[in-house]
């Protein structure tokens, strides 16, 4: 990608808003014994390591109540998305330091994003010496690179649909994983507002190239057509989203047409269903009112 990714944002807003969701996915056994009604999102805490000089922010804290108790619990949630061989270790400081703080039961999890290594990563923390174990600190891991996209097709789950971007996809299979987390949100019929950040968090880890596009179009013809008709709005309102941010970029550079070249030709692309051979031709060199008329009836189902 061209720009510097805010994975940590990107991951925190996702986790925030569907944290049900995660944790019914990804550990159901936990949903057995918690009372899901009490889950509260707790202000993050700052951490200072004084002996490297950093100072580290704990990315989700979540109090939750036991199921049939007056006692709670803390979740601490992780995302890592960089290799880190002294992780566990600041995960064991996290934990001890809210441990203090709240003198509540924690339950570590981590989220590991990076797409290299695939190796298994560790889950613990240990101190030892040649007698003795002094500390074996456990915490659950979620791998996404180690996790193969086609066994969450069918759950009908948010995170599911935002997390196989993420997971273990073949550089030939790009276009079809797209395709397919498009088509499971679709099928979840959730408000404009959660379908725009699932939808914006699939298309920052999965921008197609041009030929990549061409075979996301082919896999949309796969669908079923009121999928297909879903997915494409969804399209269409990331390019709608697009030429409203390239035509502020070129007001701001002072840049009298406002839209690019490169940007006229997605245009077109994504009208190509809807206008003539001819018409997609003529899109590039069309005025910039023009365009801006062709996105909006686009965006209203207007032929």
């Amino acid at each position: 990608m061209s720009e510097r990714l805010d994975h940590d944002r990107l991951f925190k807003e996702l986790l925030s808003t569907f944290f049900v969701e995660f944790i019914d996915l990804f550990f159901p056994e936990v949903t057995a014994y918690w009372e899901p009604d009490s889950v509260t999102l707790l202000n993050t805490e700052v951490f200072t390591d004084v002996t490297a000089g950093d100072r580290y922010t704990t990315d989700l804290l979540i109090q939750v109540k036991f199921q049939g108790q007056s006692a709670y619990f803390l979740i601490h949630v992780e995302h890592q998305s960089t290799p880190d061989p002294q992780f566990g270790k600041r995960m064991f400081r996290y934990f001890s330091r809210l441990y203090e703080k709240f003198d509540l039961p924690v339950y570590p999890i981590v989220i590991l994003s990076y797409d290299q290594p695939k190796k298994q990563a560790t889950g613990e923390h240990c101190l030892e010496f040649p007698d003795f174990q002094v500390l074996q600190f456990n915490y659950r891991v979620i791998q996404l690179n180690r996790l193969n996209w086609r066994d969450y097709l069918s759950q009908p789950n948010p995170i599911a649909s935002a997390l196989m971007a993420k997971m273990d996809i073949s550089p030939e299979d790009r276009p079809k994983v797209k395709a397919q987390c498009l088509r499971l949100l679709v099928t979840l019929r959730l408000d404009p507002a959660r379908t725009q950040l699932i939808s914006g968090f699939i298309d920052s880890y999965l921008r197609l190239n041009e030929t990549e596009q061409t075979l996301f179009d082919q896999e949309l013809g796969t669908l079923e057509p009121q999928e297909q008709e879903g997915v494409m709005e969804i399209v269409t309102s990331w390019m709608e989203q697009g030429i409203e941010q390239g035509i502020e970029q070129g007001i701001e550079q002072g840049i009298e047409q406002g839209i690019e070249q490169a940007q006229r030709e997605a245009i077109a692309r994504m009208v190509e269903r809807r206008f003539s051979v001819a018409d997609i031709a003529d899109i590039v060199n069309l005025p910039r009112e023009k365009v801006e008329a062709i996105i909006k009836n686009l965006g209203q189902g207007k032929p």
